[in-house]
């Protein structure tokens, strides 16, 4: 996939890059993979907004994708568009007959690929195998954390891991924020590097973009009242006077906000940071 530049029709459009999705498939997505999305406004279920800046937006249906690949077997019958995710999905129609299912579209597979999983499938782009049947330098995406669980992690557009090393129970896989983490060698891993790495390089262009995508606008905390913000008031323009803080007085740039607290924290070898 690459970036496209629009003809720039309104002033709006001037600095808009597109990614180009000619490529997909025009068909409709699966009626038996697709469900209707109830959107929550970024409130909990006391109504109170939890997550700011959220609202709004284009309608969506979420499209159910296969993330227990365990024994299946299929060809790539088309490629498609999911508004819910950044990385393009790969419709696969099981060589059975039994029906059609969906799966993160790796970089590298095609309309008329065969992909398979299994403990027993070769090492090639599309393929899901547990991290114990393969070699170690092998690139891989969309990794399970506990067996049986589904793939967890590193499924965003152009992510990939690197298997490094294996002991009797564990593989040591380096992430892509750098850390290295012990992964039980039974979850399975798929091979490749999820598709759609120009994600991040496109550029909206102008608010009303942002506004369908359901993000709504932020005021900065130097414009507001000292009511409103401690970053509020003051004569004329400041730029704060104190460290950035949130609307709450916590830190925002700087302070680790990662908990280490957590059993499964003992998994983790080595972290390039600690925030």
């Amino acid at each position: 996939m690459s970036l496209k530049k629009p003809n720039s029709t309104t002033p709006s459009q001037r600095h808009h890059y597109k990614l180009d999705y000619s490529y997909l498939s025009k068909i409709k997505p699966l009626k038996d993979k697709t469900k209707g999305i109830s959107k929550s406004g970024g409130r909990n279920n006391q109504g109170r907004i939890t997550v700011r800046h959220r609202g709004g937006g284009h309608k969506r249906k979420y499209r159910r994708i296969d993330f227990k690949r365990y024994d299946k077997y299929g060809t790539v019958s088309s490629i498609e568009y999911d508004p819910n995710r950044s990385s393009a999905i790969a419709r696969i129609s099981e060589s059975n007959g039994k029906g059609s299912f969906y799966i993160l579209l790796p970089r590298g597979l095609n309309i008329g690929d065969d992909i398979e999983s299994g403990p027993n499938a070769d090492i090639k782009i599309g393929n899901a195998l547990p991290l114990g049947k393969i070699p170690i330098g092998t690139t891989v995406c969309n990794i399970e954390l506990k067996v049986g669980k589904g793939g967890q992690i590193v499924r965003s557009a152009g992510c990939s891991a690197q298997l490094i090393q294996k002991t009797d129970k564990y593989a040591r896989v380096r992430l892509p924020s750098g850390i290295q983490r012990l992964i039980p060698l039974g979850c399975y891993a798929s091979v490749g590097i999820i598709s759609n790495s120009d994600w991040n390089n496109k550029t909206l262009g102008k608010a009303g973009r942002s506004r369908w995508l359901g993000n709504r606008p932020t005021v900065r905390g130097v414009a507001m009242n000292p009511i409103d913000h401690p970053h509020g008031g003051g004569e004329g323009k400041t730029s704060g006077g104190r460290p950035s803080v949130t609307p709450w007085g916590k830190i925002t740039k700087g302070k680790p906000t990662r908990s280490y607290k957590k059993h499964s924290n003992r998994l983790i070898i080595s972290s390039t940071s600690k925030s």
